[in-house]
């Protein structure tokens, strides 16, 4: 079975970017682990969100990070409720944002300061209420295959 690639304290460090960034919001936000791409990549990844679940969100507010381990390159899918809302460059805004930190070999900044972006977002158009169940596992998870 293989790790993840983040030492258990860069797992802990993600996982408080991912409850942080999620405290305020309605939104969800997960960051999901893969060997490889199976096909196209942005394909591979829609197939990643709708197995995890991700569209199941009351205000279809979800977003996913997946990095594909074996070539090195990861893609971040929201789901309608945000993608309907955020401006047309924010998912390549936070791609790069990210990117900066991976080239230097610093996944878990960049994975924190990627959640923490798509946090803001959340926060500014899914403002919590006064209920905020916590609808998607913040945990990280991995798929082998």
């Amino acid at each position: 079975m293989m790790q993840l690639p983040l030492s258990k304290k860069e797992e802990q460090l993600v996982i408080a970017a991912i409850q942080s960034a999620e405290r305020g919001t309605s939104g969800e936000i997960r960051v999901h682990f893969q060997r490889r791409v199976n096909g196209n990549l942005l394909e591979t990844a829609q197939r990643t969100f709708l197995k995890l679940g991700m569209q199941n969100t009351r205000l279809r507010n979800a977003a996913l990070i997946v990095v594909f381990l074996e070539s090195k390159k990861f893609a971040i899918l929201g789901d309608k409720g945000i993608n309907d809302v955020v401006p047309d460059n924010f998912w390549d805004e936070t791609c790069s944002l990210m990117g900066s930190f991976f080239r230097q070999g610093k996944m878990a900044d960049g994975l924190c300061a990627g959640v923490a972006q798509i946090g803001e977002k959340l926060k500014a158009f899914f403002p919590a209420g006064e209920e905020n169940p916590n609808e998607l596992d913040d945990t990280l998870t991995m798929d082998v295959s």
